[in-house]
Order: structure tokens, then sequence, then C-alpha cells
């Protein structure tokens, strides 16, 4: 697949095309052969479902600020997603990932997150990523943490994260 994407040690990071959120969740094998990546029935994640019809409506150019596969190279297979809230505002993008059950505690969501905050702030214009997570998900915390992300502070009952281009 050309396009943008972010390599992991472990892990490549992929934009999901439209074509296979618009196949999602119903069509998966349609989905698994656009991405040329095996999909475990635990993906997507509840929490995906509600912004696939966005996804599905991108334009390549606004695929790359939308959702994002983790692929466990060694497998060829989706191990969950990361990505953005959209396109840049201002300078700042907005953050989120989850991994299947199945594929935490191994760190992938550590290193998919250092992967794309790479990839992000070599963009033009971005110097700044947000993201948010519940104040208990310390796997979330760790994550963000190990990705150079500092806790700015609480907002909606949520902890508030930023990393900056020095």
């Amino acid at each position: 697949m050309s396009g943008p994407r972010a390599d992991g040690r472990r892990l490549d990071l992929i934009p999901l095309p439209a074509a296979a959120a618009a196949a999602l969740p119903a069509g998966r094998a349609e989905a698994a052969r656009i991405i040329g990546a095996i999909l475990p029935h635990a993906w997507p994640l509840p929490d995906l479902l509600g912004v696939l019809p966005m996804q599905a409506a991108a334009t390549p150019d606004q695929e790359r600020f939308g959702i994002w596969l983790i692929v466990e190279r060694e497998t060829n297979t989706v191990v969950g997603d990361i990505g953005f809230h959209g396109p840049p505002v201002g300078s700042r993008v907005e953050m989120g990932f989850s991994v299947i059950p199945d594929r935490r505690r191994r760190g992938y969501a550590a290193e998919a997150a250092k992967a794309i905050v790479e990839w992000a702030i070599g963009q033009p214009g971005i110097r700044q990523i947000v993201a948010r997570s519940d104040p208990d998900n310390e796997g979330s915390a760790r994550t963000l943490a190990a990705a150079g992300f500092a806790r700015v502070g609480e907002r909606e009952g949520l902890i508030e994260w930023r990393f900056a281009r020095s």
C-alpha cells in the first residue's frame, strides 16, 4: 500500500483507506482485502465504530489525519488503531489509540504512539500533539508518558497531555 506510513520496531502504521472504512464493520473480508492484513474479530473495538463513517468519507489527503491501523509485522495482523481526531487546528492535532485485548501489555501502544508522533511532528505546520486519557486508565498514561507527552491538566473529567516540538 502506498501513501504515508510510520514504522515501529515490530509494527507498521498505515492510514485506514476510506474504502476499507466503508466496508466495515459488516464487510470484514472486503476490508481485509483492501488493507492487505488479517482483521481479528476483536478489531475494531466499539469506540471506533462511530468514527468509521467519517474515515469512509475521507479524501486520500484527509485519511492521514484520521484512523491509522497498527499492524503487527510478524503476523500481518491489525492489532489496534491510532490516529487523529481530524486535521490540524492551527499547529496542533489530537491523537487517540487503542489495542485489542490479547495484544495489550506488549508495548505496542507506546511503540505506535512514538512512531505516529514522529510522523506528525514531521508534517508541515504541526508543532503540537494533544491527547486525553481517563484518570483510571494507567496503561494510557504510561503509553503517553513513554511517547514523550507531558501531563498538562484535567478537563471534563479527563487528563490532558501534550507533546510539543522543541
